[in-house]
Parts: C-alpha cells; structure tokens; sequence
C-alpha cells in the first residue's frame, strides 16, 4: 500500500524516498502536489514522465526556509521581500531570475525559476526532512482536475507514485496565484490562491502578462487544463437534454428546475474562499458519476472568483 496518513514515521519514509530520487505526493494547502528532488534533474525527469507533462511546461520549487531564496535565485530586492513577508508562506508563487545550482529541466531551460513556501505542515515537514526544495506539480494526470484529497491522488496516480502522504482536504482547493518580477515591474501570471487584489495592496498596481502557450515560464498559462474526463460546459438552458445524464455545479444555489441526475452547490453563502476549497472536490464527484455532460454556472470575476473562472475556463476550453 503506497498511501500512509501523515505522520512523523510516514514523512521522514517519504524524505527518504525524495532522497533517494524517487516520486511522493504530498498535501499543500493548495492541491496535492507530485514531488522529487527540485535539484536532482534525474528525478524531476520522472515527474513529466509519469503526468504524462509536456517537458516545456515549467515546475515549482517548493522550500521549507526563506533562506532558500538566497540560494536558488539572484539578490532579492525590496519590493519582492515585501511580497515574501506578507504572503509566505502561502499560496503565492514567485518567478524571478534562476541560478546555476537550478536545473534547467525544472524551470524548461527558462532563465527564471517559479518558487514558493507552501502554508501545510506536512509539506514543510517533507521539505524540511528532504534537505532539498521539491520540484511539484499537481498530482495527477497532465491536463486533468487537481486532486485536493489523497483519494483523487490515488485516482489518477495509482502505483506510479512511490508514497501518497494523506494529509486531508486541501483548505485553498485551487493552486497558487504567480506572480513574476521582472525590471522592477510586478505581472501576474496565473490567478490563485491569494486574490490579485490582496497582492496590489503590497506592490500596487499589477499588469496582466499575455500567457506564452509555446514557451511558457511558469505552470498555468496553457489555454486548457483542470478538466474532468466528462464533457464541462458553462451552463446555458438549451443544452439540457432529457435524453442525457447531466450533472450541474452551481455557485450559490440551484437557478433552475431542472432533475439533474447529480448536483452540486459550492457555497450557499456565496463565500469565494469556500467556493474555492470545494471547486476540485465537487467536480471529482462530478467526474465520477457516470454523466454525459457536467454544465457550470459562470462566477462573477472578482477577487477569488477569478481563479475559479480561470480554472473552469480552461475546463471548458478542452472539450470544445
């Protein structure tokens, strides 16, 4: 059996299979992640091969110690410390100028590398333990919902991976906000975690950069990902069909009478921080249920309601 509750015994195991080169998935508050050595090439190369990732689709490295920054990029200057102190750790991804010590399988032969200090103390843990920062995707398949429970790990993963760490439900449920410092000037590279508004009050106003599909520098930036096996639309009324098994995932409450085969609702409060933490969760349900279609309904696209339309989007992108 390769999926332990963490634990002290289950994460020193776990460090050594990081160690030793070997592949373990570990919670963060954000998804799972799938980790290796961040600087052992060898082992990195073994995260691509088993998500099935394009090798050109860059990695995070995930450190235990801010004094890893020292080390794994040039000079901080003011403004990006600013960003550290307040938000890590947390779920803030920053990509600044690499150094040599950084293989280039992990930032895809891109002179920047895409750090971050994950808040979970299971994942400091392991890092800790290691020695090492973690190069760590998402632990699934490339392409397909982020798993937010050790469950959706084993899912996807099976025994391609030495160890699942079974930390609990993710609490953030969606991956990092990134953000890119580059001549002195802050751009936002994928929506997350930490809304875009939350990240201004600390570097003011902040550019959207134009996402480079064929030479990405960080993950997030390809037109599709995050989808269910089962066809994702965004709800629209013509498409129910009684003739189909349709399920529906609704913000605040249901906005039809429709007799969904399945339903979900992710959060009848309309708090964005809990829509967000239930987003992958419900979709799994969603995925598995045996439906012909899965429809959506649109979010207002602010604060976190951002990151959430970024990831159906995207969703949606692939089944058209």
């Amino acid at each position: 059996m390769n999926l332990l509750k963490a634990n002290s015994e289950s994460i020193l195991n776990a460090a050594k299979i990081i160690k030793a080169g070997g592949l373990v998935a570990f919670p963060t508050e954000t998804v799972y992640g799938l980790g290796a050595d961040g600087l052992n090439p060898i082992a990195v190369a073994k995260i691509f091969e088993v998500k099935k990732r394009p090798s050109f689709n860059p990695l995070i490295l995930h450190i235990d110690d801010k004094s890893w920054f020292a080390k794994l990029t040039s000079p901080i200057e003011k403004n990006v410390e600013l960003l550290i102190e307040k938000f890590m750790p947390g779920p803030l991804t920053l990509v600044l100028p690499k150094n040599n010590i950084v293989p280039d399988i992990v930032t895809s032969g891109n002179d920047t590398v895409a750090i971050r200090m994950p808040n979970h103390p299971v994942a400091l843990e392991l890092i800790k333990e290691a020695g090492t920062p973690i190069a760590a995707p998402s632990a699934n398949r490339f392409g397909h919902l982020s798993p937010t429970e050790a469950f959706h790990v084993k899912k996807y993963l099976g025994n391609k991976v030495d160890l699942i760490l079974d930390g609990g439900k993710c609490s953030v449920g969606i991956e990092s906000t990134i953000i890119q410092y580059e001549e002195g000037s802050f751009y936002l590279l994928r929506h997350g975690g930490i809304s875009k508004e939350e990240v201004e009050k600390i570097t003011g106003k902040i550019s959207n950069k134009k996402p480079n599909a064929e030479k990405p520098n960080s993950p997030g930036q390809l037109p599709f990902h995050y989808s269910p096996n089962t066809p994702l639309k965004f709800y629209d009324a013509s498409l129910l069909d009684e003739s189909k098994k349709i399920g529906a995932l609704f913000y605040k409450k249901k906005i039809d009478n429709y007799n969904y085969k399945m339903e979900r609702v992710l959060s009848p409060s309309g708090n964005l921080r809990e829509a967000a933490a239930n987003l992958f969760l419900m979709l799994h349900e969603l995925e598995s249920s045996e439906l012909d279609l899965i429809l959506v309904e649109k979010i207002e696209q602010s604060g976190l309601g951002r990151a959430i339309m970024d990831r159906l989007s995207k969703a949606v992108n692939k089944h058209y």
